[in-house]
């Protein structure tokens, strides 16, 4: 008995190699597992030991954080001056200075809503009520008119509020959509058929400039004398006809990625369509092509950034006017990187949030 307890004891008390375990044993088996990761490991060591440092410099030790355009033209690093003197017209354009808060306040009320509703415990009644009030509040808000609001016309909308605008409810309006053109695409009567087939295969075969032409030009067109439609609620359709074919494809892959089985268990149990459809396909169809279907929403929301060409004074747009100002005109790199790191949140936030979503839907199946 003692020398199986000596044995024990000294069992316990022998560790795993340090070359197995810890941050050594990952970049054993991740970064030089072979010849060929280990060649490429160093090559990549090389190249960031090349670029880094002299970013490094222009980036953050010579460079101007608060100072005015004529001292940065003497400093030899970045002029991250530029966001905070612009910061102002890059994020609200040309809604009046003095009313700023207000676009201020709607994004702050729309991200609360974002980050609560992550939560899939927060998915009830009380969570449409909340997103209710809260679209009246962001519509009262940038609207005007009533109260002490000074009214405020959409065109002088601008920066990361129609950026928002323009993504946030399109990509709500267009998922929904786009299942309704999968399960049409999937009927099995010949005229919902082929009209889902042939929007489907008319808008995903152009560009989505050409749509955001369409309904900015030709579309006016059309319409009677005296009458018009807000260009932000165009070019909105416009965003929304296009997403919705690209996530019709999407689903449609879930869809036909069923078994048999399960539309024959649901049938055995006396479901009806719209039953079959709601309560067994739809749910583990939409499940499994959660990936492919954030990709596309982040490509779309990504995509609202064309609008600059139908003159929209979107975030993109508003950076581009203040560079138009000769005094930072040099400054491009600074500004542009500063609005990639907002697409960049944005997009992240998306990405996490269907990992997030996968894992919880996951149930090993």
């Amino acid at each position: 008995m003692m020398e199986n307890r000596d044995t024990i004891q000294t069992r316990e008390t022998i560790k795993p190699p340090t070359t197995s375990v810890g941050a050594i044993g990952w970049i054993k088996a991740n970064l030089f597992n072979s010849l060929f990761n280990s060649i490429l490991t160093l090559l990549t060591l090389l190249l960031l030991w090349k670029i880094m440092p002299p970013f490094v410099n222009w980036a953050f030790i010579d460079s101007m954080w608060w100072s005015t355009s004529a001292e940065c033209r003497e400093a030899e690093g970045a002029c991250w001056s530029i966001i905070p003197a612009n910061i102002r017209f890059i994020l609200f354009g040309f809604f009046p200075y003095e009313s700023q808060w207000r676009p201020l306040l709607a994004m702050i009320i729309l991200a609360s809503l974002l980050f609560y509703s992550r939560n899939r415990a927060h998915w009830k009644k009380s969570l449409v009520y909340s997103w209710l009030a809260g679209l009246i509040i962001m519509g009262l808000l940038m609207k005007g008119g009533i109260l002490w609001l000074a009214p405020v016309e959409s065109s002088q909308w601008g920066g990361l509020p129609l950026t928002l605008l323009l993504s946030v409810f399109g990509l709500a309006a267009a998922y929904p959509l786009g299942v309704v053109l999968a399960l049409g695409r999937q009927s099995q009567m010949p005229t919902i058929k082929a009209l889902c087939i042939i929007y489907i295969e008319m808008i995903r075969g152009v560009p989505l400039i050409t749509l955001l032409f369409m309904s900015s030009i030709v579309f006016p067109l059309f319409l009677p004398e005296g009458v018009s439609v807000n260009a932000i609620l165009r070019a909105q359709v416009a965003i929304i006809m296009f997403t919705a074919a690209y996530i019709a494809e999407v689903v449609r892959g879930g869809l036909q990625g069923m078994a048999a089985g399960q539309y024959e268990a649901a049938e055995s149990l006396g479901l009806n369509y719209h039953q079959t459809m709601r309560l067994v396909i739809l749910p583990q169809a939409l499940k499994i092509v959660i990936p492919p279907t954030v990709s596309q929403l982040i490509s779309a929301l990504k995509d609202t950034s064309l609008v600059v060409i139908i003159a929209l004074y979107d975030l993109l747009k508003t950076t581009q006017s203040t560079l138009s100002n000769p005094d930072w005109m040099a400054y491009s790199s600074e500004v542009y990187i500063f609005v990639a790191l907002i697409y960049f949140a944005c997009c992240y936030f998306m990405s996490s949030y269907s990992r997030r979503l996968e894992e919880e839907l996951d149930r090993g199946l």
